[in-house]
């Protein structure tokens, strides 16, 4: 049976670390009728934009490996015939109570932010060794690539005419 409950977990948060599209230089949270639009279409409240962009930026910090000081958040623990929930209301409760699943069950680390300086795109790592990059390959991983030969070419030539000199 579907409630009108978040599904906690990878895709909940690389949907709400998302909120915030570097690239684009947009963010979801500023805009407070689309920002209630995706709270509806997770299944969560909205809640407190401020408070979501806290839980939001500091949530980033750590999936990038940072150090970061997350905001108090309550969660509501709740018990039925076998089984323990974790509920959450809003979108930051959902993030933080996805955060703690993820955690708990060792796979918080294979969510990242994409190396692209330009990019920083969240994404979920399923490679098997958990090493990826980029959100793509095709995209932020060759524009990379690309700009990795470039430099080298460029060092190349500037020892080259160095070297005639």
């Amino acid at each position: 049976m579907r409630t009108n409950r978040p599904d906690l977990g990878a895709d909940y948060l690389v949907a709400f670390l998302n909120t915030l599209d570097v690239e684009e230089q947009t963010d979801a949270l500023d805009d407070a009728s689309g920002f209630a639009a995706w709270a509806r279409e997770h299944g969560v409240e909205a809640g407190e934009p401020a408070e979501a962009r806290r839980v939001r930026d500091a949530l980033r910090q750590v999936v990038d490996g940072e150090q970061a000081e997350l905001p108090d958040v309550r969660l509501a623990t709740a018990c039925d015939e076998g089984t323990v929930e974790l509920s959450a209301r809003t979108a930051a409760e959902a993030a933080v109570a996805s955060s703690v699943v993820l955690s708990i069950q060792g796979k918080l680390a294979r969510v990242k932010l994409c190396g692209g300086d330009d990019c920083r795109w969240a994404f979920y790592d399923s490679s098997r060794n958990g090493s990826r990059q980029w959100c793509s390959m095709e995209v932020c991983g060759n524009r990379q690539k690309a700009r990795t030969y470039r430099s080298r070419r460029e060092e190349h030539a500037g020892t080259a005419s160095a070297a005639e000199v």
